[in-house]
């Protein structure tokens, strides 16, 4: 499997296609074969496709620290340059999209576009660490249901207990649905790295310097997420941000997995390179289905 070094950590990457260059980073607990299972065969004829497994997951290396977005950040800077991708396209989910976020902020000049698929972004963790917001009761849901795990009520805020906890979940997309996951990895970086504390950590990437990124954006988020709060906030913030609601979903959160062929379709329209200017109204980017 391909590694690159970039800077004090091996990255795993994969590459295929051809076209304008195109770098996918995955979220939290991920890796990369979030977007090879469905998104990469529809895009590969139209674009020239980076992904990696971000550190800590996947079969990249993972150190005890550094896993703020700004650290990712740079890990990103080390992949493209190592391999000769002076501007690209990024595409992010959830922390992949506030990692790709804070990578424009700190390197305009070599992004394109944007393509933000239900960030996260740690300066609206505080609404977050409420016990009364929705993503948690929608989380311990979650593990009830597919794990039968029934979370205290005191716990649902405690990312690391609720992140332990969701391995028992079996693998629910691709050829091995229905398996159980292979916990020791993820373990691993929970119990081992800085990654829940770092997760949070603001730094650069401030609601105030968000809304200096000049790029244009596509903003998708499913219309039933937990982090709508999130979607609304960013809409208000972002400059040149073209905003999409895609039809609920069962898991709500996961459109790369669950809508994939609607969400390539605005991805593309969004990235052709006669497009109008982003943030002005166009039908198709504003549709939210049903």
């Amino acid at each position: 499997m391909p590694h690159v070094q970039a800077g004090e950590v091996g990255l795993h990457y994969l590459r295929v296609g051809n076209g304008p260059h195109m770098v996918m980073l995955h979220g939290l607990t991920g890796n990369q074969a979030v977007w090879h299972l469905k998104m990469v065969p529809l895009l590969r004829d139209s674009f020239r496709i980076t992904t990696y497994d971000l550190r800590g997951h996947g079969r990249s290396d993972a150190p005890p620290t550094g896993y703020t977005t700004l650290d990712m950040a740079g890990d990103l800077l080390g992949l493209m340059d190592a391999l000769g991708i002076d501007r690209a396209h990024l595409v992010g989910h959830s922390l992949g999209a506030d990692v790709a976020l804070h990578f424009a902020l700190r390197h305009p000049d070599r992004v394109d576009r944007l393509v933000l698929v239900e960030a996260g972004i740690p300066a609206l963790a505080a609404h977050r660490k409420n016990p009364e917001w929705e993503g948690w009761a929608y989380w311990a849901k979650m593990l009830e249901e597919f794990a039968g795990v029934k979370a205290p009520r005191e716990r649902w805020n405690d990312i690391a207990y609720m992140v332990r906890q969701s391995l028992q979940v079996p693998i629910i997309y691709g050829p091995a649905s229905g398996l159980p996951r292979k916990q020791n990895a993820i373990l691993r970086l929970i119990e081992e790295t800085t990654v829940v504390k770092d997760y949070e950590v603001v730094g650069e990437l401030t609601l105030e310097n968000l809304a200096t990124i000049p790029h244009p954006k596509l903003l998708v988020y499913d219309k039933s997420s937990p982090y709508m709060g999130t979607y609304d906030a960013l809409q208000r913030i972002l400059t040149q941000c073209t905003p999409v609601l895609l039809p609920a979903t069962k898991y709500r959160h996961f459109g790369p997995l669950e809508a994939p062929e609607m969400l390539v379709e605005h991805m593309v329209r969004f990235l052709e390179p006669d497009d109008d200017i982003a943030g002005e109204p166009r039908e198709q980017a504003s549709w939210t289905g049903t």
